[in-house]
């Protein structure tokens, strides 16, 4: 089994910057890609960025140029470094992992934009 942890979630003004980490544990050799997704109050849960394990990357339309997905092997973790944040980018921030064994979903980061 993979398991996902994230961590860097919390408030931050419009404008600023936060880096969210998701790391993997477990069965890690299984994941074939990662990615982050978020849900915002009242809305269905949306694809923010996805990197293979050969570093492929996708972005949202929406985010591209605010939001970079990273990830370090050596750690198991992968980020989404989020700069210039709207109050707009205000939800909950899930990791996701594509494993050989099924989709694996972190429990979320709350993440608020907000004067």
């Amino acid at each position: 089994q993979v398991q996902l942890v994230e961590s860097g979630g919390g408030l931050v003004q419009p404008g600023g910057s936060l880096r969210l980490s998701c790391a993997a544990s477990g069965s890690v050799f299984r994941i074939y890609a990662m990615a982050w997704y978020r849900q915002a109050p009242g809305k269905q849960r949306e694809l923010v960025a996805s990197i293979t394990s050969g570093a492929s990357i996708k972005n949202a339309d929406s985010e591209k140029g605010r939001f970079t997905i990273s990830r370090d092997n050596a750690k198991n973790t992968v980020y989404l470094q989020m700069n210039s944040l709207k109050p707009e980018d205000t939800a909950v921030y899930y990791c996701f992992a594509d494993t050989q064994i099924g989709d694996v979903w972190g429990q979320g980061t709350q993440v608020i934009v907000s004067s």
